[in-house]
């Protein structure tokens, strides 16, 4: 019994907890973000599994507290070598990597994104999906901090996965 009083007072309170972020923020609206990052690229290739800096920029939209859609774009600062699936080596400069994201406001200020992508690179691009989690802690009413983990796969290529930290403005 005591249990059951337990889990019900818990949902009681994300129940609060996500009425008093719901009144606090209409949701809608513009909002940037810079993101420093580091990249794991796991390949088999000459440098083995890599660990490269990456800078972000997040613009995304929110229609409402629920739902939105990014235009996420990062560049992962080295050059590297890596081993496709097909056991290809390739040489990469600099990608940049854009990608077009449907965001969902999954309560308490986590946020998945999902969507498509491409890498480009001047000896060879690539399409990607992306999949990622992201957390908005609100620092005032138009500043918050984004810790954010997210995963590229490439089609016909290699996977990423990426974590950072961004530091954003809501408008």
């Amino acid at each position: 019994m005591l249990t059951i009083l337990i889990v019900l007072l818990a949902i009681t309170n994300m129940v609060a907890q996500e009425d008093i972020y719901e009144e606090h923020t209409s949701g809608q609206g513009l909002r940037i973000a810079t993101v420093l990052g580091h990249t794991y690229i796991n390949s088999d290739g000459v440098d083995g599994n890599l660990y490269i800096p990456s800078w972000g920029l997040d613009i995304d939209y929110w229609f409402n507290h629920k739902w939105g859609i990014g235009l996420h774009n990062d560049i992962e600062i080295e050059n590297f070598i890596v081993e496709r699936d097909d056991a290809e080596v390739i040489e990469r400069e600099n990608p940049l990597v854009f990608t077009l994201d449907v965001l969902y406001h999954i309560g308490n200020g986590f946020v998945m994104s999902i969507g498509p992508g491409v890498e480009l690179e001047k000896n060879e691009s690539f399409f990607l999906a992306r999949i990622g989690l992201e957390y908005e802690y609100e620092i005032n009413k138009n500043f918050y901090l984004m810790p954010t983990l997210f995963h590229d796969q490439r089609f016909d290529g290699f996977s990423t996965t990426t974590i950072g930290l961004g530091v954003g403005h809501s408008f």
